[in-house]
């Protein structure tokens, strides 16, 4: 059985490690949007990027909950290299459904990293001899500025152009696409709010030929090279999850542990008593109420995928209640750990105002990633479809 709330094994360690050096270099990693090359050097030294990677392909292949607490730990220096560690840690679970020597160019590299965005409307892949000609534009490629390789989730067409393809249960086919960086244009598009040093640009190709084996079909049984309890049970999707949850709770401790730090030093002028906000009973009911969130949130993370875990390790199967409470947990943290950071950030007053203070920043940076689906109200309907014995409307 896993144990769920050891987080020492040696990628934790490191990534806590880590820590005090990405928080130092956080207003660096802002400015340049992107991660510093000296960062990245220690966070590929510490094989954080490779925890999902296979062994077989010389992968570190964690369990789930050693990449969630490594997540959060990064995280909690900066969000941005948290969400880059947490996206790459999601994509490199694909390393298992292709073939050895390929997964061994694509992801066994010392510095190995794969980016991609969501699937695009306007994407396609036309079948042609030994592979596919393939044209699109995506959006959202965390950490592409650092990335070898990207993806591309295409809908198939027959060699006409015209006929979607078909797979033997009658649905029309969707392939991803592997190539190199290289062979794409990327456009700087990520002026935004905040995650800012994920530098998540946005890459098209045109009628690029991309050979059978460097694509796959994502969580297909029949393109799955590598087996055990990762990669036959958890799909990329639980991944990204489990991963943006790290990211958030990591922030949003972050930001509760400096609270503590200022409530001890700070008297705020408007409340007219000079005494400092340790000694204001609201502060102290927000702080014990922040923090029975937080650990609320992760407790649920933990207990549901260690659960899942163990059933993996059985080799037993998800059924759609499982995959619903993978979503609740991850859609229940990131929402809880953005209410708790709001609510600090509230509370520190004009201090949080400053980029020179530790809540500016982490403040737009947890807001920035409750934005992303998975953080989405909506999920609790399709949830509570699932755990009612309904049929979902829409994708666990």
């Amino acid at each position: 059985m896993l144990n769920r709330y050891a987080t020492n094994s040696i990628h934790n360690r490191a990534a806590r490690a880590l820590a005090p050096d990405i928080a130092a270099a956080a207003s660096r990693i802002e400015a340049e949007r992107c991660l510093p090359a000296d960062l990245l050097a220690k966070l590929h030294q510490a094989r954080l990027f490779h925890m999902l990677v296979p062994k077989s392909v010389g992968g570190e292949e964690v369990d789930v909950l050693t990449f969630f607490a490594a997540v959060e730990a990064v995280a909690s220096g900066d969000a941005s290299v948290g969400w880059c560690v947490g996206q790459a840690g999601g994509v490199s679970t694909v390393a298992a459904y292709l073939d050895p020597a390929i997964a061994r160019e694509i992801f066994g590299g010392h510095d190995s990293v794969v980016a991609w965005g969501p699937n695009a409307r306007a994407a396609r892949a036309v079948i042609a001899p030994g592979g596919y000609r393939v044209s699109g534009h995506w959006q959202f490629a965390s950490g592409s500025r650092h990335a070898h390789w990207l993806g591309a989730h295409c809908p198939v067409f027959e060699a006409d152009g015209v006929t979607p393809a078909k797979g033997h249960d009658g649905r029309p086919r969707d392939r991803t696409m592997l190539l190199s960086k290289s062979k794409a244009v990327i456009t700087d598009v990520w002026q935004v709010m905040g995650l800012k040093g994920t530098g998540s640009d946005s890459y098209e190709v045109a009628d690029l030929f991309v050979p059978e084996e460097y694509t796959f079909t994502r969580d297909a049984a029949a393109d799955r090279r590598v087996h055990g309890p990762l990669y036959s049970h958890f799909s990329n999707f639980n991944m990204f999850g489990l991963a943006f949850a790290g990211v958030s709770l990591g922030v949003a401790g972050a930001m509760l542990r400096d609270f503590k730090a200022l409530a001890g030093e700070k008297a705020p002028q408007a409340t007219g008593f000079q005494i400092l906000l340790r000694d204001n009973a609201v502060v102290q009911a927000k702080v014990a109420r922040s923090e029975a969130r937080l650990r609320a949130a992760r407790a649920l993370v933990v207990d549901i995928y260690g659960d899942l875990w163990d059933q993996a390790t059985r080799d037993e199967p998800f059924d759609l209640q499982d995959r619903a409470r993978m979503r609740l947990a991850s859609t229940f943290a990131m929402n809880e750990a953005r209410e708790v950071a709001d609510a600090l950030y509230n509370a520190a007053g004009s201090t949080a105002i400053f980029e020179s203070q530790p809540f500016e920043r982490r403040f737009r940076d947890i807001n920035a990633a409750s934005q992303q689906g998975q953080a989405h109200q909506s999920n609790y309907e399709l949830i509570g479809q699932a755990l009612l014995g309904l049929q979902p409307r829409g994708r666990l």
